[in-house]
């Protein structure tokens, strides 16, 4: 099943992708040219962290690149969640700099 997941960038651009239930954003993402930051893509890194606006995504693996107050906060690792509903998700660098200091700042 499609679904449809928006994407916003702080102070940038939106696009909306069509994700099938059984790939994930960031898979969704490569397929149709959309660039998204990631690294480990089993969700150790946070690198594809984004905030969850709308919709519900499921993570495929367990999230250990987020701690449970950031998964309460709505915050989510792309390179694992599938979506179950159509999504509006906040994504980018400046998202996984809420949850991590930057020391080199």
């Amino acid at each position: 099943m499609l679904h449809e997941v928006r994407l916003d960038w702080r102070n940038g651009p939106c696009r909306t992708i069509e994700v099938d239930s059984t790939e994930t954003v960031v898979e969704a993402a490569e397929r149709t040219g959309v660039n998204l930051p990631y690294g480990c893509l089993y969700g150790a890194c946070g690198t594809c962290t984004a905030r969850l606006i709308a919709g519900d995504l499921a993570h495929v693996e367990r999230p250990r690149a987020l701690k449970p107050r950031h998964s309460e906060a709505g915050y989510v690792l792309l390179c694992i969640a599938t979506p179950r509903s159509d999504c509006h998700v906040e994504v980018g660098t400046t998202v996984q700099a809420d949850l991590v200091s930057n020391p080199w700042k």
